[in-house]
């Protein structure tokens, strides 16, 4: 009986003196699975690597995105990988392949929508540990140069289907962080693009990276 309590009291105490590790889902496409660089490059996990650095320690990144999607393949694939629980980040990037695909801005306002509800859902606060993240803009990059649109054709459809995720972000009191300005800095700047010619480089990510740990760092102390 004794030996019973001892080793009781010596598990309470490896408890207490375990350190507490927050929880991450992102939820996304090409932009938050890290196309074109390794696991460790991706925004997420480097966001990850920045914060525990500040003293949080982080599980690995929740990632539910995959290359090409758009918003309602966001949103079924959801509902297929069933997630489940709370996280204490919830992160949501997506609308590139709608602007790509000539996607109805109204459509992607609606479902937009519906995603950043699903977003806060699983959120273990609510609100306040959601963040919406810009579309980048892809018209600077290499790969643009074979589309039949104009890069400045480009950067305005992007701008205008980012104001509709800032709108929505913004009436639904999460947090927005502003990445475009920064990805069309690959214009001029070829060691901000991956060897693909069209998704960012791991020093792009960084900086997005970065921004996300800011905001984190803000909710969590």
């Amino acid at each position: 009986m004794k030996n019973i309590i001892i080793l009781s009291i010596v598990s309470l105490l490896l408890m207490s003196n375990t350190p507490h590790k927050y929880s991450m889902l992102c939820l996304g496409d090409s932009y938050t699975i890290g196309e074109a660089v390794p696991e460790e490059a991706r925004f997420p996990n480097q966001a990850i690597e920045i914060l525990k650095e500040k003293g949080f320690a982080f599980e690995k990144p929740r990632i539910i995105a995959k290359t090409g999607w758009t918003t309602d393949e966001l949103a079924n694939a959801i509902v297929e990988d069933k997630p489940g629980g709370k996280y204490d980040v919830v992160t949501l990037l997506i609308g590139v392949n709608n602007q790509y695909r000539s996607r109805d801005k109204e459509n992607y306002r609606q479902e937009f929508t519906a995603l950043l509800h699903t977003a806060i859902a699983f959120s273990e606060t609510g609100k306040k540990g959601v963040f919406v993240i810009s579309i980048p803009d892809w018209g600077v990059t290499p790969f643009a140069e074979k589309d039949s649109r104009s890069a400045k054709e480009i950067g305005a459809q992007i701008d205008a289907f980012n104001a509709i995720g800032k709108e929505v972000a913004l009436a639904n009191g999460v947090h927005f962080i502003e990445i475009t300005k920064e990805s069309r800095k690959a214009a001029t700047h070829a060691s901000l693009i991956a060897e693909d010619g069209l998704h960012p480089s791991a020093e792009m990510y960084k900086h997005w990276a970065g921004l996300l740990a800011k905001g984190v760092e803000g909710i969590l102390h």
